[in-house]
């Protein structure tokens, strides 16, 4: 009986595994194949699935309307900027809280994480008024800042666990050989923990990639990422759907490109350490 029951279990975790990932990945398919649609196709009531005249217009009415490698290069600047900028800040503070913990260093850990679940619209307008003082507003360098610091956090937990995993002796071993502080860390720690750095990185670019509330609150043309981009097919006039899904698709293509390409490696990063 257990024979024959290892089969169907396997056969019914795939069919559940495949359901919940076309369940996520269907909302994705169903704005590439609007932006395919004319705007009356793309409101029709029943909606229309497959069966429909495809056409490009409403990309080429996009790149007319937008300078969408503007748009582009902000969000590679922002997202790669904030990304890098918070890998330099935090592999240090990683480091120091998984091998020279003090009594308060999970408090501190517990701390930052808690920032997270703070509403980002309560610190907005402090934060608009010190953009405004410093001449930040609407600038790619203030932008970087921003989400590298929104990010900090979670970079810091997931090094912090990596770090965790990597025994201590190493770097003992390496300070008694004559290793300093700085070649401690990118000579030895910062190789041995290449896929959770790795992963990291990969899912601190998708969150300043997709971070929509700062972009659209602290930019307004110069700076503006592709989060701007696709805000910009929302007007008074109306939702174009047609057009928006193909905004949308433009802006996404990219972050799925990467995320595609890179999906062993962050799994492998992600399950880091999860295995002895």
């Amino acid at each position: 009986m257990a024979r024959a029951a290892s089969p169907r279990r396997k056969a019914i975790t795939t069919l559940a595994a495949w359901s919940v990932g076309l369940l996520i990945f269907f909302p994705i398919l169903w704005t590439m194949l609007t932006s395919f649609k004319t705007e009356a196709t793309a409101i029709a009531d029943p909606p229309v699935f497959l069966f429909f005249d495809w056409t490009l217009e409403n990309y080429s009415v996009v790149q007319e309307r937008s300078d969408y490698m503007r748009f582009l290069w902000n969000s590679i600047i922002i997202a790669g900027g904030s990304t890098i900028l918070g890998i330099i800040v935090a592999v240090p503070a990683a480091w120091a809280m998984a091998f020279v913990p003090g009594r308060r260093t999970k408090d501190i850990l517990l701390w930052m994480l808690s920032t997270k679940m703070l509403p980002a619209v309560g610190v907005l307008y402090p934060m608009y008024l010190i953009f405004i003082q410093m001449g930040l507003l609407d600038t790619r360098i203030g932008l970087t800042i921003v989400l590298m610091l929104v990010n900090l956090p979670i970079i810091v937990w997931m090094l912090y666990t990596y770090f965790k995993e990597i025994p201590g002796e190493i770097l003992e071993a390496a300070r008694m050989d004559g290793a300093t502080l700085k070649e401690e860390i990118l000579y030895v720690l910062t190789p041995m923990a290449i896929p959770g750095i790795a992963s990291t990185l990969l899912l601190n670019v998708i969150l300043a990639w997709n971070e929509a509330f700062w972009t659209l609150n602290l930019t307004a043309a110069k700076a503006a990422p592709l989060t701007a981009f696709i805000a910009s097919y929302s007007s008074p006039e109306g939702l174009f759907y047609a057009k928006l899904s193909a905004a949308s698709t433009m802006a996404i293509a990219p972050i799925l490109i990467l995320g595609w390409f890179s999906q062993k490696q962050l799994v492998r990063g992600l399950t880091f350490g999860a295995v002895k």
